[in-house]
């Protein structure tokens, strides 16, 4: 392994557009997929062999996860932006202090968070309506989890240091190792082997903690063993501090993006409320169904990032002609990709669900007419995804949050609610496309008006190329 200094390359302002946009989200991509993947591993494991009640119980811990991961997602996308365009300005100095500072403030928001996650957890599975078969088993579930939160958001905020910077391969290939153990540690913990012992859905909890730990550690002794330029080293110290400039940057910008994932995982909540009410049958089909479609949402979750770093350092740089390419490209693939792992899922919708559900019972045929109503809506929400991935980029979140609130809080969740007593929980499925194309024509009007390029996210005089579009 080379002991070199890496040297910083900010290579998204240079070259083709469509290949460095293909190639850098890429990872993200089958990142993405990992991700998913794993959790479909772990809920076939916990569906087949444990049951409905402890696939629910999953799934509501995995919601309340969510919940608490989504209320510090806004800081570090905050800070992957803002990193992005001190790189595409060549000012590593600057870079160096917003890792540091933000490095600080993010352990402590984390720690916090999870502190409140772990107390938190019966009172928010009462909010949740979380059946009283689940209830126990959730609660195992979750508070275990929690106990690894600080891996998890240690990994994430690494990750989204290194994606500002331009580099999205070698998180992935760390997010890999973190997948294979946990696969291959899943029925290890929950059924026992040896002077382990079986400890039920609680051992899927402890094989997810196990395999993102060992993955933290080791990232990090990879960044200093290379010696990677955006390490904080020994002279260095006095960068892990609360530069209250820098934090107030994060916080301006970071708490409505976080607002807006809480909107979203809030929606979720809402509606597994909702659902809920009509009994483990309905719960574990949405379940089932929720699964597949997080495969669907991968691609417009990836090119939303990776346009969102993209742009952030052809900003940094003044190239404001390849940010209005990048979008546009950025759509392209979205239409490519999430419409064929629609297709996809269309065809083989029986085979898919049947990895979740038992062949017999009425979840099998509730999912596959949730899939029926619902997939199809999310090509439209990865154009909003990119648009909106773009558009954060300067630093322009308060619109983007506005959009997200309205048409989820305004639109969806009435919608749903209102008319569920009516059209049962067709009202509920037909709630998801609803919402999707409001938010999407939102966002394209926004988008077109021009008045996201006036945000900034840094002063032109900390060295940053003045923001006019020159296209």
């Amino acid at each position: 392994m080379s002991t070199a200094e890496a040297s910083p390359q900010p290579s998204l302002i240079e070259g083709p557009i469509a290949k460095t946009l293909f190639m850098f989200s890429l990872p993200m991509l089958f990142g993405n997929i990992l991700q998913s993947l794993n959790g479909t591993i772990n809920s076939i494991w916990v569906g087949k062999f444990l049951g409905e009640a402890a696939l629910t119980a999953a799934s509501n811990g995995n919601i309340i996860m969510f919940f608490l991961i989504s209320s510090i997602f806004g800081v570090t996308m905050a800070a992957t932006i803002l990193i992005g365009q001190h790189i595409g300005a060549g000012d590593i100095a600057e870079t160096k202090r917003v890792v540091g500072t933000s490095a600080v403030f993010f352990l402590v928001l984390a720690l916090a968070i999870g502190i409140i996650g772990f107390l938190g957890v019966p009172w928010i599975l009462h909010v949740l309506n979380t059946p009283a078969e689940s209830v126990d088993m959730a609660i195992t579930y979750t508070r275990i989890i929690f106990a690894g939160m600080p891996f998890l958001y240690g990994y994430n905020y690494i990750m989204t240091v290194m994606r500002g910077a331009g580099d999205s391969k070698t998180p992935f290939y760390f997010l890999l190792i973190s997948v294979v153990l946990d696969v291959l540690l899943n029925p290890l913990f929950i059924f026992g082997w040896g002077p382990i012992p079986a400890m039920g859905i609680g051992g899927s909890a402890v094989a997810t903690l196990i395999a993102q730990g060992i993955s933290f550690v080791l990232i990090l002794i990879y960044l200093y063993r290379v010696k990677y330029f955006l390490r904080i080293t020994s002279s260095e110290l006095h960068l892990l501090r609360f530069d209250w400039k820098i934090i107030w940057t994060l916080i301006r910008k970071g708490v409505p993006m976080g607002l807006q994932m809480i909107a979203v995982s809030t929606s979720a909540i809402a509606l597994m409320n909702l659902i809920n009410g009509y009994g483990t049958v309905a719960a574990a089909a949405y379940t089932a169904a929720n699964n597949l479609s997080s495969y669907v949402q991968m691609p417009a979750m990836a090119l939303g990032a990776a346009v969102s770093s993209f742009a952030a350092q052809n900003i940094g740089a003044g190239r404001w002609d390849r940010v209005r390419r990048t979008t546009w490209i950025g759509i392209v693939y979205n239409f490519v990709l999430t419409g064929g792992a629609v297709v996809l899922i269309y065809v083989f919708n029986r085979q898919a669900l049947l990895m979740f559900l038992p062949s017999t019972g009425g979840a099998l045929e509730l999912g596959m007419r949730i899939n029926l109503i619902t997939l199809w809506s999310f090509v439209i929400f990865g154009i909003t995804n990119v648009i909106t991935g773009v558009v954060r980029s300067t630093g322009s979140v308060m619109i983007p949050l506005l959009i997200t609130i309205i048409s989820l809080w305004g639109i969806r969740i009435p919608l749903a609610y209102a008319f569920v007593d009516e059209y049962g929980l067709d009202a509920v499925w037909w709630s998801f496309p609803v919402g999707f194309v409001i938010s999407a024509v939102a966002v394209v009007f926004y988008y077109a008006s021009g008045k996201w390029k006036q945000a900034s996210m840094v002063e032109v005089s900390q060295g940053m190329k003045p923001a006019k579009d020159e296209g």
